[in-house]
Parts: structure tokens; C-alpha cells; sequence
């Protein structure tokens, strides 16, 4: 017999992303792939099964995007994370975003 698919919990679509990203967190600065997007959050995929903290900085590095972010689930390399906020890396930038605006500036944003 085939599996049911679970039911989607989510209140907003998602799309797909497949978008190089880097995960920032005091200690931690690892590349993942943002897998999917929606409204509320992300999915992002390590290239190792790692527990991240419960509140990360996840950058776009083509968009140039800073995504603040609290850890919902983790399933193997695989991390569903919850937004709570966003901000441009371009230009100027608050210090609680540094660490993310220095991670893209060294993945070759500009």
C-alpha cells in the first residue's frame, strides 16, 4: 500500500528556492541550500546532520538578505525554521546584523 502524504500545516503556500545560503549563529557560519520559502519560514539543507541553536540568521546570498529565524524541526540535514524578521544586507546595517552582512560579503555579495 502507498503512505499517505501528511497533511500540510502551513497557513501560507510555499515555493521551492533552491538558493545558496549561509546559516549564522554566534559560533557558527555554515553554507546550506534554502530549499523552499513561504510567508511564515524556510526550509534549509545542510550538507551534514547538524542541531542548530534556536535562533539563527539565515543569509540569501543572491538576494542579499538577512533572515532571522527560529528553529521549528529538524529531520536528519534538513531544518524547518520559523521567520521573524528580515533585513537588506546592502549598504548600511544595524549591528545585530554584522555577522551576516561579513558571511555575505565573504560568499562574494555585493
Amino acid at each position: 500500500m502507498f503512505k499517505s502524504q501528511p497533511a500540510d500545516r502551513r497557513h501560507t503556500p510555499r515555493s521551492a528556492a533552491n538558493a545558496r545560503g549561509i546559516v549564522v549563529a554566534p559560533g557558527i557560519e555554515i553554507a546550506c541550500v534554502i530549499a523552499d520559502t513561504s510567508d511564515g519560514g524556510l526550509k534549509v539543507r545542510l550538507d551534514r546532520a547538524l542541531a542548530l541553536p534556536a535562533q539563527v540568521i539565515v543569509v540569501d546570498v543572491a538576494a542579499g538578505l538577512a533572515i532571522e529565524a527560529d528553529t521549528a524541526w529538524r529531520n536528519g540535514a534538513e531544518t524547518g525554521l520559523k521567520r521573524r524578521g528580515q533585513a537588506s544586507l546592502r549598504g548600511l546595517v544595524p549591528s545585530r546584523w554584522l555577522a551576516a552582512r561579513e558571511a555575505w560579503t565573504r560568499a562574494g555579495g555585493r
